[in-house]
């Protein structure tokens, strides 16, 4: 008498004896040993694939990670777009934030996309930020000079007409920023967003003091971007007068309204301008030159140190007037009040879009 098991294809028997070395245990255990090997060697794990499907690993998300987000900026990876705008029409993203975009020559590179906004498609290109109202065209004035107030570097950093990039897109409201888009991408229209300093991105839309955009499609008229727009009305020192401002095109506020743009400058300044507009290479009195009137546009005095962004090289009036946001806190320098601009603006950064 014996007993038989089948394991796959192999048959084992195992015969019954009344033999002492067979009744032997260490025998038995031999033998069971022998028919696990055997079964094992046989044995195939069951697929949990359905047949015709590809098998997927999973992995386990790190804890405090949010995977669900690190997989949707994997997925943007793939797309191929020069703009926030062909990645709206050509992939139909609806969602604000940081995708990839590849320039003519193949350079990829990440930035933000407002996908909401009038119909979204607005590529950020760069930020101006103000690091030190106290330190007049010192480091991080990347938008006028480095260098100090110095005539002999009538055109600062050159940056509003060069192919310079710095920063990253997430902290666009803690550092200056420019990406290969400013003179890359051929726009039709810009908005502007100011936003309080060191907001995270996710806040920005709804931090943002003042938004708005234009819909006059002027950009082509000046080469499709900032760079060939300045490139025509030079950010230089002593490159023309007050009268030669460059030029300014209506607005459509997208938060806040005239209002809101005459509040955030001084009363002296209130009185030169005009708001609703956006105004291209403004000089003052003194033949400074400066590069955004954001939200304004001038039309009497020149004065344009006070509301207006970005510069040259050198203001000969003051070094005080020196810097990305010039003679912003003027009451400070010069002691006469009703020129400052408010701490508010002072204190937010501006961010240029461009479709």
């Amino acid at each position: 008498m014996g007993l038989t098991t089948t394991f796959g294809s192999h048959k084992c028997h195992v015969s019954e004896t009344h033999d002492t070395a067979a009744s032997s245990p260490m025998l038995l255990h031999s033998l069971l040993f022998l028919v696990v090997l055997v079964s094992m060697d046989h044995f195939e794990p069951a697929s949990s694939t359905e047949p015709g499907k590809e098998e997927t690993t999973q992995t386990s998300c790190p804890e405090g990670t949010n995977c669900h987000v690190l997989d949707k900026l994997r997925n943007r990876s793939k797309y191929v777009a020069r703009s926030c705008k062909e990645i709206k029409e050509r992939y139909n993203e609806q969602e604000d934030g940081l995708y990839f975009l590849t320039t003519a020559n193949g350079l990829v590179y990440q930035t933000f996309c407002d996908m909401t906004t009038d119909g979204g498609g607005w590529t950020l290109v760069a930020s101006v930020h103000e690091n030190n109202m106290y330190g007049k065209c010192s480091v991080g004035d990347r938008w006028s000079s480095q260098q100090g107030n110095n005539a002999d570097v009538p055109d600062g950093e050159g940056n509003w007409s060069n192919r310079n990039t710095f920063g990253s897109a997430e902290s666009a409201t803690s550092d200056d920023f420019k990406n290969p888009g400013y003179y890359d991408i051929l726009a039709e229209d810009m908005s502007v967003w100011h936003v309080p300093n060191d907001f995270a991105l996710e806040t920005w839309k709804k931090a943002a003091i003042l938004r708005y955009h234009t819909d006059s499609h002027f950009l082509p008229l000046y080469g499709g971007n900032l760079l060939q727009l300045f490139k025509q009305y030079p950010v230089r020192y002593n490159v023309g007068t007050c009268v030669n401002r460059g030029p300014a095109f209506a607005i459509v506020y997208d938060k806040g309204n005239s209002e809101t743009v005459r509040n955030l400058y001084g009363p002296n300044p209130r009185a030169e301008f005009v708001p609703g507009f956006i105004t291209f290479r403004p000089i003052n009195n003194e033949r400074a030159a400066m590069a955004i009137c954001s939200g304004a546009k001038p039309v009497s005095g020149c004065n344009t140190e006070h509301y207006c962004i970005g510069g040259g090289g050198y203001f000969p009036e003051n070094s005080g007037q020196c810097g990305d946001f010039p003679g912003f806190d003027w009451d400070r320098i010069d002691r006469v009040r009703g020129w400052s601009a408010s701490k508010e603006v002072t204190e937010a950064a501006v961010l240029l879009f461009y479709r």
